[in-house]
């Protein structure tokens, strides 16, 4: 997918008649920013904005995250077995001391 940003009025403009236009080759708008199908139509109207607003338009190419590929088994029990906790005020640290799971502190520097 190619993410889209938008960072002026005018190109936030554009871009929402792009979406209205072209709304087949736009997966998913969030105001100032959007995701356009992987293709030549796609990058077309991408490269199109860009070209439009100079400077105002940021085109990204993204991948879908799939969490099984990317994230650590440990990391995805916690992150279910946090959500399913009895005590909704119980902070993660706490919890993940408590029961064995990756602490804030050794996540945080570790690349996906």
């Amino acid at each position: 997918m190619l993410l889209v940003v938008a960072y002026s009025r005018a190109a936030r403009t554009s871009l929402r008649n792009v979406h209205r236009s072209h709304e087949e080759s736009v997966v998913r708008r969030f105001g100032r920013v959007a995701l356009f199908e992987f293709t030549e139509l796609g990058a077309f109207l991408a490269l199109r904005l860009r070209a439009k607003h100079p400077g105002d338009v940021g085109v990204e190419r993204v991948e879908p995250f799939n969490e099984f590929e990317t994230v650590p088994e440990a990391v995805r029990e916690a992150a279910s077995a946090y959500e399913d906790r009895e005590q909704a005020s119980l902070p993660y640290t706490a919890f993940a001391d408590a029961n064995g799971y990756p602490d804030p502190e050794s996540m945080v520097g570790e690349e996906l």
